[in-house]
């Protein structure tokens, strides 16, 4: 079902007593919230991070996860290790893990598929870079990104992830899809999955320079059901005027 989700990736940033810190400057700020209301951190931060949203209406994701369950996979954490402290989202294929650390539309398919079997919820990027939309290919570039990450999938399973699109060109650097330009694309990637598994029911985020100023013109298209917010989610009181857009 879509709903309206917004969600802070805090990438590789806040020490374990800043996210304590962060979460109970947040927590009243957001309480009256309809949306949905997702922070993932980095793994130092998972455990203290649930242990201090019991009773909020805050949720917990973490940023990456491997494919396998178990192995000789130095540094990796894997979808059961998460399930286990009870982490609920896991963002996968993120334009950064896939620019610095070689993730490929057929690894992303492989950990949505682990994520799901373990009941973790993917939030699951696609996204094209400034080269690709030069040369008039987003679209193209998209739809094949989501259905390759979807590959094999069942019905059941489209109804337990997020989509997030974010155009590598806008992460980062200030710059944001227009909001007409950014509510096609979200119709194009909603309209493959249509195609793919008969459903058009399914939470689609913008991300990619989200910020206060821009959100409810974002939010507030006919397709795009959110956001996967960046920097902006770093400070407490900029990030709740983002969840509370409207």
């Amino acid at each position: 079902m879509r709903r309206k989700v917004i969600a802070g990736n805090w990438k590789m940033n806040m020490l374990p007593n800043e996210a304590i810190d962060f979460v109970n400057n947040l927590a009243p700020l957001v309480k009256n919230s309809e949306n949905e209301v997702i922070i993932c951190v980095p793994f130092t931060d998972l455990f203290y991070t649930l242990l201090t949203v019991q009773e909020t209406n805050i949720h917990v994701g973490a940023q990456n996860m491997h494919w396998e369950e178990k192995g000789a996979y130095t540094g990796e954490v894997s979808a059961e290790m998460l399930k286990s402290i009870n982490v609920e989202y896991v963002i996968i294929g993120h334009s950064e893990r896939r620019q610095y650390f070689n993730e490929t539309d057929e690894t992303v398919n492989l950990k949505v598929k682990s994520a799901l079997k373990h009941g973790l919820k993917p939030i699951i990027c696609v996204g094209e870079t400034l080269e690709q939309k030069e040369q008039g290919k987003t679209l193209e570039v998209i739809t094949s990104q989501i259905s390759r990450a979807l590959q094999d999938l069942t019905l059941d399973d489209i109804s337990n992830i997020i989509v997030a699109y974010e155009p590598i060109w806008a992460i980062g650097t200030g710059k944001t899809a227009s909001s007409d330009d950014a509510n096609e694309s979200i119709k194009a990637i909603r309209n493959q999955i249509e195609k793919e598994f008969g459903t058009n029911d399914v939470t689609i985020l913008y991300g990619g320079s989200v910020n206060a100023e821009n959100a409810k013109e974002l939010f507030t298209m006919s397709d795009i059901d959110g956001g996967l917010v960046g920097g902006a989610s770093l400070n407490a009181e900029k990030f709740s005027k983002i969840v509370n857009f409207e």
